[in-house]
């Protein structure tokens, strides 16, 4: 897999064994769809190798989170980060619901916030109830969801609202922002 626009066009992404990395067709909606991000702040969950999130700075994020617990692909994370020789990018080895709790505890805010978790285990709804519960979302930011057509995702849920949802073949993009305030 190579990064596909951007500062690192053509730069190879180290991928770990037994991961379902997202498709290049998805990587290049997420960023159709999200349109400028330069500058921004960028949390990707569940990041398997970085992918989306290495593309995120190729296009212009000031700062890159991953949060990753599985240990091959923090492997294959620290080998991408080196590699590319980014700066302004950290890795977070945990769960998501823990890592997500320590950042809102940090008082850490994020512009787009991307996860795509394993497809069939019910944890994109779950992360979307701790992204909720645990407010780290910047008041104009997005968060989109990659998962399974099957997994079907609230259209509210508590203050964050379902603005968008593209599919391409059996993988959904849903994109949350936070209601207005009234």
């Amino acid at each position: 897999m190579r990064i596909m626009t951007g500062k690192y066009k053509g730069k190879a992404i180290h991928m770990p064994k037994g991961i379902r990395p997202t498709q290049n067709k998805v990587r290049k909606a997420i960023f159709d769809i999200l349109g400028d991000i330069t500058g921004l702040s960028f949390l990707e969950i569940f990041a398997g190798s970085g992918a989306v999130g290495f593309e995120a700075v190729s296009r212009g994020v000031a700062e890159l989170v991953l949060i990753e617990y599985n240990r091959d692909c923090q492997l294959a994370i620290r080998r991408n980060i080196e590699s590319l020789a980014i700066k302004s990018c950290s890795l977070y080895p945990h769960e998501a619901d823990q890592a997500v709790r320590f950042l809102h505890k940090e008082g850490r805010r994020f512009d787009i916030i991307f996860l795509d978790p394993p497809y069939y285990q019910g944890l994109s709804k779950k992360a979307l109830q701790t992204l909720e519960a645990y407010d780290i979302l910047a008041p104009d930011g997005f968060i989109v969801v990659q998962h399974f057509t099957k997994d079907k995702l609230p259209r509210e849920n508590g203050q964050l609202v379902l603005v968008k949802e593209s599919e391409y073949g059996d993988t959904v993009l849903s994109f949350y922002k936070k209601q207005a305030s009234v």
